[in-house]
């Protein structure tokens, strides 16, 4: 196939390619005068699974014909070599450092890990996987000058990496990483002993790791070896090069320097990479960009080059720039374009590591029915079972609660092996509205069954204990060993997942891809569990949610034949007619190198070992590849969620370059792009806008009939009539509740109710002549058992019962002064008074109401937050001033009428107290014939009910303000008057 040559074979191709087309073009064409089976002893290592597709692909393009061996380079790790055992699986070696790691923390006490030991262990196999493919070894970590100034970090983290030096000796059974480097490097010996004759390629790769560069350095030496590179910038002057390694520190960032390191490897300097035959779509697009992204010390060649650029608007003729105000706008101007690419019969691929922005635009295509192909599917953690695997796990070492118990029952994928799936839903939707309405939230099997019982269906009790069963013994949080977890887990997600008196087979749980995905990966947790030692619950999920999101599950058929979103690296596979360059912005492409916890970048320069700046090199490389297509579509968003972004240095360059040099028309170059981003852009804001435009809504004050307004409220109601009429249209009225939130936790409504029962069941039990010591025992011992009986969590129960423990003397004391003048005749009880009118009743449900010794009475309420103040009353609180009316008027059978004495608030929050109300007849009287204009002027048509007329706060928000919808309207808006019913 190739003349002889004594000096090693690079070729390239430009950036921009159909790298697959143009090599298999290439071979075609180098193997034309030879015999057709000279093409099957040709062996062909390609760097991905995709490009070895498209290989073969264009091999059938080419006709019928003796394919040349096709093998991927990774593939070299699993070669049947003399004396090297089988790699270990990846999940083992992950679970027995996991288990050194957890050991070395328990020995180290004062380690803040604030990471799971599995995420650590993985760190520490990246690391290990790392020095492996670079042939560093654990001895070279210990060189004295390493640590440099932070000796105590480089002491700690040198323990940690200690620990995996037994992985490195010679009688080690490799990991995966360490089987490729040795078969690499055995093979190396043999080609040095006995070159094979026949060709051997190596293409598409950059040789970005240590192994893989080893192994394209002994190919291109070999008689009939050579390497084909991706996207190599033949527009580079010598200066350039040169530039790539002359500092202290080499240019790894730059998208050139791995072919430079590849060459300087083999003795060759960069000039000495060959064109492979095949051209670029756009030369003077190529050239542009090349000079864009030359290395920093050499950016003074702008204006010693640009000139030589020529007229730059051809070089961009089809290239624009879209820079959209926002996330979802940059989103569905790329939709746009690809539809209008799968119109057009136009091969279309989008390129992007922002996997947020690839899903926005794959949803966004949906509303056209087009789904695209996407290389890197959806992550098995985000898939319906990922989701439910993960939720079942977490139920592990927990009381579960009722929101942890909802989101199980009602996903998908629960209880699709019964026929009773129906029955299950529904049961769920009844079993929320109880659990909202009055819990608990700690449901166990025994609640669930009472309140199954009491609907007394059978199929409903059947399946209350389907899931008491399930639920039993959740909670327990001892350590086991991981193949028991393995077990129990998988024996439980079963369960859930096929229902009451249905069979895991028939599920949903492993059908589907998805499905098959993560049965795969539990069965392989399944194999190797017996190397994970002991975990805990928490330790067990952390590792369930990890397995996890290492899955990917790929969706194929479907997909639309020219539409495809690739990750970065499939820039090389080319192929596309318009290529779309997404999320150009810092952090996002580049993305920020990760933190690396256990060496500093002098660290790693010292070790030998691969710099944070690699892979911006190698994304920059995957950039200027893709940026060469036919046509290119550059795209970013000026704003995302939070702040201003900043556009990627590589976009940054290009654009500086142009408006640089006016002379060759950069300026409007710059203006064309632009303008082409615009204009998709312009249409779609035109497709998000709403077909009609709509005012927004206006403050309500709905007139419903007067037959149809209440006719009996509660004191409580009367003062949200003042403060926000809309809540009682829409309670009463329109008979709409808002339902408790699902997560239920200890707040002050729940505070005050058990307060109340505790205040309650006090006075109601109280002997005589008890001592003021034995009454507060007696008042704490009851708010203890109450609160263990009412209150779920035991921190609230400790800190209610040390709130109220502070204003307990005080509180004891007054009720000694209260039994001296008089007896609890009302507690909790109803009463109710019909207004003059006859149309209306007024009800309320006092707290307390004490006969006193004179036989007039003194109402009393319980108060946990502040009481009202007099001006409140005054205006807003009229709760025991109406109280007050409604004795006086006979409103309480147990009393008759009655001469009011006085009301008191007693405050049983803060640091205690009481607060008399300022109360009189007169008081009562103008409170009374106030309320008897109020509910006269509601039972007037014209009357409406305004939203939010006099509330407290106006950032306090209303269980109706939604349904008003407040914040298209303002509290200085006036209310719009609405007939309705």
């Amino acid at each position: 196939m190739f003349e002889p040559s004594a000096a090693p074979r690079l070729f390239g191709l430009p950036p921009g390619a159909d790298f697959p087309a143009a090599l298999v073009s290439g071979l075609v064409a180098k193997m034309a005068d030879q015999p057709p089976e000279a093409m099957a002893r040709v062996t062909l290592y390609l760097n991905t699974g995709r490009m070895l597709r498209r290989v073969r692909a264009e091999f059938d393009r080419h006709g019928a014909r003796f394919l040349p061996r096709l093998r991927l380079v990774t593939d070299l790790g699993r070669d049947p070599l003399a004396g090297l055992p089988p790699p270990v699986p990846a999940l083992r070696r992950r679970l027995e450092l996991a288990q050194l790691v957890a050991g070395l923390i328990a020995r180290q006490p004062d380690f803040d890990s604030g990471t799971a030991a599995i995420d650590l262990a993985d760190s520490l196999a990246r690391l290990m996987a790392e020095m492996q493919g670079e042939g560093v070894a654990p001895a070279a970590l210990e060189a004295p000058d390493l640590a440099e100034n932070h000796a105590a970090h480089w002491e700690r983290s040198l323990a940690f990496i200690r620990i995996v030096a037994r992985y490195f000796a010679d009688d080690a059974v490799p990991d995966a990483e360490a089987r490729q480097r040795r078969v690499v490097e055995a093979l190396a010996e043999r080609w040095a002993e006995a070159p094979p004759d026949e060709p051997i390629l190596i293409a598409g790769s950059t040789g970005s790791r240590g192994a893989t560069l080893a192994l394209m350095a002994a190919v291109a030496r070999l008689p009939q070896g050579a390497v084909v590179l991706p996207g190599v910038d033949f527009d580079m002057t010598d200066a350039a090069w040169n530039s790539l390694s002359s500092g202290r520190i080499p240019v790894e960032d730059h998208p050139q320097y791995r072919f430079l390191k590849l060459a300087e490897t083999l003795g060759l300097p960069p000039g000495a990479i060959l064109p492979w035959p095949g051209a670029a779509p756009d030369p003077a697009r190529n050239r542009l960009i090349s000079l864009a992204l030359r290395p920093a010390p050499v950016t003074d060649q702008w204006m010693a080059e640009g000139a030589g650029l020529g007229p730059l608007a051809p070089a961009v003729e089809r290239l624009s720039l879209i820079e959209a105000p926002s996330p979802r706008a940059e989103a569905v101007a790329i939709a746009l374009r690809l539809r209008r690419a799968a119109e057009e019969g136009q091969r279309a691929a989008l390129i992007s590591p922002d996997r947020m922005l690839t899903r926005r635009v794959a949803a966004a295509l949906d509303r056209w029915g087009i789904l695209p192909d996407d290389s890197a599917g959806q992550p098995l953690a985000q898939s319906a079972p990922g989701r439910f695997l993960r939720h079942v796990a977490g139920l592990l070492g927990r009381r579960l609660s009722a929101e942890a118990l909802l989101i199980l029952l009602k996903h998908p994928l629960t209880a699709t092996g019964s026929h009773l799936r129906g029955d299950h839903l529904r049961f769920t939707r009844d079993l929320e509205m109880k659990l909202r309405r009055s819990g608990p939230p700690f449901p166990e099997g025994a609640d669930l069954r009472s309140w199954a019982e009491a609907r007394g269906e059978a199929g409903r009790i059947a399946w209350a204990v389907w899931i008491g069963g399930w639920i039993a013994g959740l909670d327990a949080a001892e350590k086991r060993p991981l193949s028991a977890w393995t077990e129990t887990f998988l024996a439980l997600a079963g369960e859930i997942a096929a229902g009451p008196g249905g069979s895991i087979g028939d599920s949903e749980l492993w059908r589907e891809e998805a499905g098959r995905v993560a049965l795969a990966a539990m069965e392989e947790l399944r194999r190797e569990a017996g190397h994970g030692g002991d975990y805990g619950p928490a330790e067990f999920a952390d590792l369930i949610a990890a397995l996890l999101g290492q899955g990917t599950v790929r969706r194929i058929e479907g997909t639309h034949p020219l539409i495809a979103i690739w990750g970065t690296l499939e820039a090389r596979v080319q192929g596309a007619d318009l290529v779309i360059l997404a999320g150009l912005n810092e952090g996002i492409w580049p993305a920020l190198p990760a933190p690396d916890p256990w060496l500093s970048r002098q660290m790693r320069l010292k070790a030998g070992l691969l710099l944070p700046e690699r892979q911006v090199g190698l994304s920059a490389h995957d950039f200027q590849q893709a940026v060469g297509a036919p046509e290119v579509i550059l795209s970013r968003s000026i704003r995302d969620d939070e702040a201003e972004t900043v556009p990627s240095r590589w976009l940054a360059r290009l654009t500086n370059l142009l408006d640089g040099l006016p002379e060759q028309g950069g300026k409007e170059a710059l203006a064309d792009m632009r303008a082409r981003g615009a204009g998709w852009l312009g249409l779609a804001a035109a497709l998000e806008a709403p077909e009609t435009a709509t005012d927004p809504a206006r403050r309500p004050a709905p007139r419903p009939p007067v037959d149809d307004r209440p006719r009996e409220l509660a004191v409580t109601g009367i003062r949200t009539l003042i403060r926000d009429p809309y809540a009682i249209y829409a309670r009463y009225m329109l008979r709409l509740k808002p339902l408790d939130p699902l997560r239920a936790t200890p707040d002050a409504r729940q505070r005050g109710q058990v307060l109340h029962r505790i205040v309650e069941e006090f006075i109601r039990s109280r002997p005589e002549g008890e001592t003021e010591v034995a009454a507060r025992a007696r008042l704490m011992a009851l708010a203890e058992t109450i609160l263990g009986e009412e209150i779920p969590w035991p921190s609230a129960q400790r800190i209610w019962l040390a709130k109220l423990g502070r204003v307990a003397d005080s509180f004891v004391a007054a009720e000694s002064r209260r039994e001296a003048r008089g007896v609890p005749v009302i507690l909790e009880k109803k009463g109710s008074v019909p207004l003059e009118s006859g149309r209306f009743t007024l009800s309320a449900k006092p707290d307390r109401i004490d006969l006193l010794n004179d036989g007039s009475v003194h109402i009393y309420d319980y108060k946990t937050g502040r009481p009202p103040s007099d001006k409140q009353e005054e205006a807003f609180e009229k709760q025991l001033l109406l109280e007050a009316a409604m004795a006086e008027r006979g409103g309480f059978a147990d009393l008759g009428p009655r001469a009011v004495e006085g009301a008191t608030y007693i405050w049983l929050g803060g640091d205690g107290g009481e607060k008399p109300s300022k109360i009189d007849d007169a008081v009562i009287a103008r409170t009374w014939a106030e309320l008897e204009r109020l509910i006269a002027a509601y039972r007037r048509r014209e009357t409406g009910y305004a939203s939010r007329r006099a509330v407290f706060e106006a950032r306090r928000d209303g269980d109706y303000d939604h349904l008003a919808r407040f914040g298209e309207w303002e509290m200085g808006d006036g209310p719009e008057p609405e007939d309705v019913g």
